[in-house]
């Protein structure tokens, strides 16, 4: 039986009948078969026994078999006595259940009678295609000298088959046991059990019986063997078994059968005889599980599926989910049993490629006033109260514990959707393409290099020497000024040269970097909302919307420790606009948690809400199936298909293909600037003249107040506002001699430098003399 269900799981066939003679042999076996078939994930459908008496008629048979045929499962295993398998094959074959899409696979028995003797040609007929179990025994010169001498014996007329040849190394097996028993001292003696005395009863005398005293022994002696006969090595392991047990797979084809592969309990199913893999380390992985090509019941090369719908008048109930809100996806037509949608477009198209008709019948779930439980649809499978269910239906781990899901149609996912305000440039906007830490690392920098190149141009430039306080002016002007490659000092030494070359390509990124960041914030929109991603209204404590069934609630409740007191169910996508345009402040949600299909189709008609963050779950949508439904896989292979031809995405874009909603009231103007983003620049420059205009006045006003005439006291009033304004107006238009303050400024100089003192004072003797030959007023 474990050959049998390595057989089953390696054609991929989940659900198998059974046949079976109704004695010890035969439930023993179906449990056996049970057993194995669980551990690979199959099961047994359907099984029904049939009474081990000789007298059953074909009559009962072919009531039995009526049955077997309106079952889903096409794969048979008939594991009865010859007589009642042979019987079976005719009334199957009289049914059409020898055809196309049928499997049979037969326990040993059939093969005893294919070894044993010459069968009818009209048995065969009924048997084409089945595939039979042997007991596999190794090609050897012993069993080929044995046979030999068993066909002289009998003429040829019987076969000898694997039973037989068990049988002599049985015998043989035993001889020697009981020889090594007489080697150990042991006697034969026997003796009665009392505890069979107690058992009395009826006609059964079992206090007649009697038991082998040194059976014990014997028993043993038979486990510890380690012979070589005609069937291989006769050893045994811990549980009594052979250690090397194996089976030959044949396909019974024409008048005889072909071998297809053989099976073993340490390769598994194999193309080698099992004796070639013993060498080999062990190995039971499926990429090396391999049979020959089957000719199948019908004369058919291509593998039956091994199901069908049960022929028996029943529709799939498949439930589908009466939806109150995007009614796109999934809606029931009103008036009618019937759906339209998204989703039911992409099933019925799936089935629509299948190879055989499904029958089925959509039933609604919901009362289509407000959206369902998609957890209770999906239950509602495991208890029988639907076949399947079609819809909108996410795959999460928890569903597909209990159900199985076809292969994902739509992408899905949840997105946070929050409510986004347009960010303004501001008068101060200037400012932000630096931080303040980059601003304030910028100043600092700019002071270091002028400090920097007056240190090693001091001694050596003119252009940095002078009085303390005009040095560092020209340390702040020159570091400035190469902000905008202006600066007009020279700088003599190579080290000075150096680091003002490195500094005006530092200054060259800065300049870049500035402008081009500046002119995206002041051409390109600019949008902002507090919430950023799951992870910051995670943090927050702000209500939470979602869509009312979706399994968003259980994920942000359970999975991220979300308190149920800030969710918010949501009904409608007009729901969802009313809560997140109100906020938290006015009864509303901070944001709305859902699945990236729903928001897609709910941002084509809102563009006062953005997408923020990433998604942060990965789905998709799929059609639920009970656990190790065939319907699952071949409407999987249909998805892909409707994928790879592009029908998938005609059908997204009939139904969920809409017009993008008009920005023209939400976007910037993002082609014209306008004065509120750069007064705070004129601001700047509108106080740095008035300023520059007071002190310059200021000025002024001190050199008119020492220039006037001595005898404008005694002057008329008139007059002398009349001179004032002449003199004010004279000052302001005439050319400023700079003499005296040159004068001056040579005066400061060659005390505070006393290596520059004699040239200094030549010079402003010179100008001295030169001023005095021409009359010019030096005070």
């Amino acid at each position: 039986m474990t050959a049998v269900a390595e057989m089953v799981s390696y054609y991929g066939w989940k659900a198998v009948s059974v046949i079976f003679v109704d004695n010890e042999y035969g439930r023993n076996g179906v449990s056996a078969l049970n057993d194995k078939l669980a551990e690979r994930r199959c099961r047994i459908s359907y099984k029904s026994g049939i009474p081990p008496e000789s007298g059953v008629n074909t009559g009962y048979v072919m009531d039995l078999l009526v049955k077997v045929a309106l079952m889903e499962s096409r794969v048979i295993v008939l594991h009865v006595s010859p007589s009642l398998g042979f019987q079976v094959f005719s009334v199957a074959k009289y049914l059409g259940m020898m055809g196309n899409g049928y499997v049979w696979i037969a326990t040993d028995w059939l093969a005893y009678m294919l070894d044993s003797a010459s069968l009818p040609s009209d048995t065969l007929e009924s048997m084409q295609g089945v595939l039979v179990l042997r007991q596999h025994i190794p090609e050897s010169d012993r069993k080929k000298n044995f046979l030999s001498r068993w066909k002289n014996l009998t003429g040829g007329s019987l076969g000898m088959n694997s039973y037989g040849l068990y049988a002599y190394d049985s015998v043989w097996l035993l001889a020697h046991a009981i020889e090594s028993f007489f080697n150990q001292g042991g006697k034969i003696s026997f003796s009665n059990d009392s505890r069979l005395k107690t058992m009395e009863g009826g006609n059964l005398h079992l206090g007649a019986m009697s038991i082998f005293d040194d059976g014990m022994l014997l028993l043993g002696n038979i486990l510890q063997s380690n012979l070589v006969g005609l069937t291989g090595p006769l050893k045994f392991n811990s549980d009594r078994s052979l250690i090397h047990a194996a089976y030959d797979i044949i396909n019974v084809i024409g008048t005889g059968f072909r071998m297809i592969g053989y099976w073993s309990n340490y390769s598994g199913l194999s193309k080698e005889p099992p004796e070639t893999l013993y060498a080999q380390p062990f190995n039971r992985s499926s990429t090396i599980q391999h049979l020959h090509s089957v000719i199948w019941p019908g004369e058919t090369l291509s593998k039956p599926r091994g199901w069908v719908f049960p022929n028996n008048g029943k529709l799939l109930k498949i439930g589908v989910p009466n939806r109150a809100s995007y009614r796109e996806f999934v809606s029931k037509v009103r008036g009618s049993d019937m759906f339209q949608g998204f989703c039911i477009d992409v099933f019925t198209a799936a089935v629509n490629l299948l190879p055989y008709a499904v029958p089925y019948q959509f039933v609604a779930f919901g009362d289509g006033h407000k959206n369902p439980s998609y957890t209770q649809l999906v239950d509602s499978i495991t208890t029988g109260v639907f076949d399947a269910v079609v819809g909108d239906i996410t795959i999460v781990t928890n569903r597909t514990k209990i159900v199985d899901f076809s292969q994902p149609y739509a992408a899905s996912g949840l997105v946070v959707v929050v409510p986004f305000r347009k960010l303004n440039t501001g008068a101060w906007a200037f400012l932000r393409p630096f931080s303040p830490l980059m601003w304030t690392v910028t100043a600092c920098f700019f002071v270091v290099v002028g400090i920097v190149v007056w240190i090693l141009e001091h001694r050596i430039n003119d252009e940095f020497r002078g009085p303390p306080k005009r040095q560092v002016i020209t340390i702040l002007w020159f570091s400035l000024s190469t902000l905008f490659f202006a600066h007009k000092e020279n700088t003599v030494s190579t080290l000075g040269r150096l680091v003002l070359i490195i500094w005006l390509f530092v200054v060259l990124i800065i300049n870049s970097s500035y402008t081009a960041s500046l002119t995206s914030i002041l051409t390109v929109q600019q949008l902002y909302s507090p919430i950023n991603g799951i992870e910051s209204l995670r943090k927050s404590d702000d209500p939470i919307g979602y869509q009312e069934g979706s399994f968003a609630e259980y994920y942000l409740s359970q999975e991220l420790n979300i308190s149920k007191s800030r969710l918010v169910a949501l009904r409608t996508p007009e729901d969802y606009a009313k809560a997140l345009k109100d906020g938290p402040g006015k009864g509303g949600v901070a944001a709305v948690v859902d699945e990236r299909p729903y928001v897609e189709l709910f941002l084509s008609s809102q563009c006062s809400f953005r997408i923020v963050g990433q998604e942060f779950t990965k789905s998709g949508w799929g059609f639920a199936f009970p656990r190790d439904s065939p319907l699952a896989v071949d409407l999987s292979s249909a998805i892909l298909e409707l994928a790879e031809n592009g029908d998938l995405q005609r059908i997204h874009d009939k139904w969920l293909m809409k017009s993008s909603c008009s920005l023209e009231n939400a976007e910037l103007e993002s082609d014209r600037l306008h004065l509120s983003s750069f007064w705070g620049l004129f601001l700047i420059c509108g106080v740095a003249c008035f300023i520059a205009l007071v002190i310059y006045f200021l000025q002024i006003m001190q050199q008119l107040c020492k220039s006037a005439p001595s005898d404008s006291i005694s002057s008329e009033p008139g007059s002398t506002r009349s001179r004032r304004l002449q003199r004010f107006l004279s000052l302001m238009d005439g050319k400023e001699d700079i003499t005296k303050n040159k004068s001056k400024r040579t005066k400061v100089e060659g005390p505070s430098f006393h290596g520059d003192r004699d040239e200094d004072f030549g010079r402003s003797s010179k100008r001295r003399a030169t001023d005095l030959a021409t009359g010019s007023n030096i005070n």
